[in-house]
């Protein structure tokens, strides 16, 4: 999911040493082009030692922008380390180490602290990173699940939301999830419609219009129906998402009826 951008290579052309007394008058009146080429190279030979200079200045901004890619890969790949360490965590059991491994720990809060340890750490690094904006989507999503730390969800998600990374696109559809429990329903419906609007790799157009209708349903339900009925019959889980969704309004109306 990382890319990393390679510079081109520069070609680097020597341009031969020419005199213009090898070209003779009568040559340069016959040859219009070979007018403009002896014109040429006599601005080169007067100001050869000036486009040295130039030549050179350009080689070191070449030998710069190479050592910066490099430099650039390599901080790419520590940080994308650093992640991927954060990540085994999570995956990490739960139990005595005997049993369980090295990797083990011993109780569930000591495994929070331990992924949110690494994961701040990344932010605190690499702040303006595309792996800091990752970091900072699973601190969100983490902390939406205590109903204690929602602000802190927010704060979290918005940072995450602001970045062009497809993580973006899932960081707006924890922060709408989150706005949704907090009872701000018109900013988790901007949310999701934006989603809507621009669907990205991450978050399908399908996936932000079925937590919409979702959304909507308990005060919208007509609406939230009109947004599912195209979904029914789609395949696979977008179809049997949508058809869940229809039958928990048909039961939530049914039930409201009675």
């Amino acid at each position: 999911m990382y890319h990393t951008g390679g510079a081109r290579r520069a070609n680097i052309r020597i341009l031969p040493e020419v005199s213009v007394d090898r070209l003779t008058r009568k040559q340069l009146k016959q040859d219009k082009f070979a007018q403009e080429v002896g014109q040429t190279v006599q601005f080169l030979e007067q100001h050869r030692r000036q486009i040295i200079r130039i030549g050179v200045a350009a080689l070191a901004v070449v030998v710069l922008v190479a050592g910066w890619v490099f430099y650039s890969r390599y901080q790419k790949s520590v940080r994308q380390k650093e992640l991927a360490a954060a990540m085994d965590l999570m995956q990490a059991p739960i139990g005595p180490p005997a049993l369980y491994g090295p990797s083990a720990f011993p109780t569930a809060e000591e495994k929070e602290h331990a992924i949110e340890r690494a994961l701040q750490q990344i932010v605190s690094k690499h702040p303006r990173s595309e792996e800091a904006l990752i970091a900072r989507y699973f601190l969100g999503a983490r902390a939406a699940s205590d109903p204690a730390r929602l602000d802190e969800a927010v704060r979290q998600l918005n940072l995450a939301a602001e970045g062009k990374s497809p993580y973006a696109s899932l960081a707006k559809l924890a922060l709408a999830e989150v706005y949704a429990v907090q009872g701000k329903t018109a900013d988790a419906e901007k949310l999701l419609k934006s989603l809507i609007d621009r669907p990205t790799i991450l978050v399908s157009k399908e996936q932000a219009t079925i937590t919409l209708a979702r959304l909507l349903a308990p005060s919208r339900p007509e609406e939230a129906r009109k947004l599912l009925e195209p979904l029914r019959s789609a395949p696979g889980p977008v179809g049997r998402a949508a058809v869940e969704a229809l039958d928990a309004i048909a039961a939530a109306t049914a039930g409201a009826g009675t």
